[in-house]
């Protein structure tokens, strides 16, 4: 079979048109324009593919449930979905997938191959779809657009989520229990609460978990990295629900000692009285450590309702009790 050979790296390819489109990702050419958009593109077959981005137009439909796509590989990929064909296995685990593309990323977590490389920051990935994404963070881009609301997103698969929080179409259904799902990713974490499937593995102490997520969040156990940052001085955590919470903590905390400054809040004068008399006679030493420490009173105690607490957590508390029953 004859074979056409790169003139930059030298691999040799079987068609010529592959050839010279293969030859453009080293040169950075990129001869075909959407006429939408005046985007470019390496390639004719990938400029009328986004140009469909446009036009709405979707001309391959699943044979079982009349869904339409773009990408003729794209709806073998969903009928895939219907008759649980997986024809791609993993090398390492033997593992199946419904997508070559899947498999190839799957195999990545084995050999911790990332061939990817960000344009902007260098950062590498182990699929392009992700490294391209990645990409728009830098430059803004947003070439996906609602056509309900006209909201534009960074990638393709944001946008179709969006859309269905419009249409409320569920077009993913669990495979045990029929329920219905506008997510894929969702639909495939439902499915291992029947399954019990956990395929995330933690690399430090091979703990293995059913979300990508919560993999992660636990690595950062071994780690020590605190990802997630509050706004005023800096002090770190691993979980985002951590940092909100002190956050918001913080926050009502500020709220709470406005209140009482805006109120000219004194501290209760019987607490006072009380703390600065023993059976009936006057101590010195107590009435000094009063005045010490009336600032400390006023902290603990409600400026609403006067209610006296031990901690100035629990008067927080309380007072997010008052905030919500307005």
């Amino acid at each position: 079979m004859k074979s056409y050979r790169c003139t930059y790296c030298e691999k040799s390819i079987t068609k010529l048109s592959h050839c010279k489109q293969h030859e453009r990702t080293h040169t950075g050419e990129k001869p075909y324009t959407c006429k939408h958009c005046k985007k470019s593109f390496r390639s004719s077959s990938n400029c009328k593919r986004h140009e469909q981005i446009h036009t709405r137009e979707k001309p391959h439909t699943c044979k079982h449930c009349k869904r339409s796509f773009n990408r003729l590989s794209n709806c073998r990929q969903h009928e895939r979905t219907h008759t649980g064909e997986k024809p791609y296995t993993c090398k390492h685990c033997k593992k199946c997938f419904i997508e070559s593309s899947n498999c190839r990323k799957h195999e990545r977590t084995h050999t911790g191959e990332k061939p990817y490389t960000c344009k902007h920051c260098k950062k590498s990935f182990s699929d392009s779809s992700a490294c391209k994404r990645h990409e728009r963070t830098h430059t803004g881009e947003k070439p996906y657009t609602c056509k309900h609301c006209k909201t534009p997103f960074s990638s393709s698969s944001a946008c179709k989520r969006h859309e269905r929080t419009h249409t409320e179409e569920k077009p993913y259904t669990c495979k045990h229990c029929k329920k219905s799902f506008s997510d894929s990713s969702a639909c495939k974490q439902h499915e291992r609460t029947h399954t019990g499937e956990k395929p995330y593995t933690c690399k430090h102490c091979k703990k293995s978990f059913s979300q990508s997520s919560h993999c992660r969040k636990h690595e950062r156990i071994h780690t020590e990295e605190k990802p997630y940052t509050r706004k005023h001085c800096k002090t770190s955590f691993i979980k985002p629900l951590n940092c909100k919470q002190r956050q918001e903590r913080d926050e009502s905390a500020s709220l709470l000692k406005e209140n009482q400054h805006d109120h000219g809040f004194k501290p209760r004068r019987d607490l006072q009285e009380s703390a600065a008399t023993v059976d009936g006679k006057k101590s010195c030493m107590l009435s000094s450590s009063t005045e010490e420490n009336s600032s400390q009173i006023e902290s603990l105690t409600c400026w609403i309702c006067l209610k006296e607490f031990s901690t100035e957590e629990c008067v927080i508390q309380h007072y997010d009790e008052h905030m919500r029953l307005k």
